[in-house]
């Protein structure tokens, strides 16, 4: 467990199953499992991972981060999901 107090080490302790999810994409992106994707609204390559669920750790969206704060700040349909057949991560969308 984390024995710092600052911010960030605080908003790990109180959201870990979000922390937990953000660390399964970090290692299957860096292991070759997970593919980075452009962004899904404007299609630039910089992007974020968005969990919809976080019990489904590996299916995200990937959003530039102008999108993925605007989906935040506005809700989570103002970009609907888009259906996909791609396979990532070996789960098929």
């Amino acid at each position: 467990m984390l024995k710092t107090d600052t911010r960030q080490a605080n908003w790990r302790r109180a959201n870990s199953d979000k922390y937990e999810a953000h660390l399964a994409v970090q290692r299957a992106v860096k292991a070759g499992g997970l593919d980075k994707e452009s962004c899904e609204v404007c299609s630039v390559e910089a992007v974020d991972a968005h969990h919809d669920q976080y019990d489904e750790p590996l299916r995200v969206r990937w959003l530039c981060r102008r999108h993925h704060t605007r989906l935040h700040h506005y809700g989570e349909d103002m970009f609907p999901v888009r259906i996909s057949t791609k396979t990532q991560g070996g789960v098929a969308d």
